[in-house]
């Protein structure tokens, strides 16, 4: 295996779950998570070569991953609603009390414009301000602003059954 494959296989494996949470907050079932998580590989080899290491490899990782996702989200919206397959059984779905609340605030998440779902995804996973704004290109200031009106759009959306 040659060094830069090892050296991108090592990254990989120590931000598997940082790519998993960006592709998890822009899909709606497990074989969409997964489809992210494959595009999202597939671009950061291609521009693994390219990365000039100017700033911290996991801003990098967040921006190629959320750049993909966000794009790919697009490019479904573009073409329409399509009719999903009924499955017997629900990964997603969770009994605890826990995992409703997450899967509830997913829910909600998925409401969002991409760029507010890609702020709110990146403050849930503990970055500062400073750091989300690096992975977004915004100042912290305006993370600030941003994050406090998707909060108020968070807590003003209903739970109805009609949500999805």
């Amino acid at each position: 295996m040659k060094k830069d494959e090892k050296e991108f296989e090592r990254m990989v494996h120590a931000y598997k779950s940082t790519i998993y949470t960006v592709c998890y907050m822009f899909s709606k079932d497990q074989d969409e998570v997964n489809d992210l998580f494959q595009e999202v590989l597939i671009n950061l080899w291609l521009s693994f070569g390219t990365f000039e290491g100017r700033s911290d490899i996991r801003t990098w990782i967040y921006r190629v991953s959320l750049n993909v996702c966000v794009s790919i989200d697009r490019k479904k919206r573009k073409a329409g609603r399509r009719i999903p397959l009924e499955m017997d059984i629900n990964p997603f779905e969770e009994t605890d009390s826990n995992s409703r609340q997450m899967e509830m605030l997913r829910k909600r998440i998925s409401k969002l414009a991409p760029f507010d779902r890609a702020v709110i995804m990146l403050w849930l996973e503990n970055m500062s301000y400073d750091d989300i704004g690096a992975v977004v290109g915004i100042s912290a200031k305006n993370v600030s602003v941003r994050l406090y009106r998707i909060k108020e759009q968070l807590r003003n959306m209903s739970d109805g059954a009609g949500d999805k």
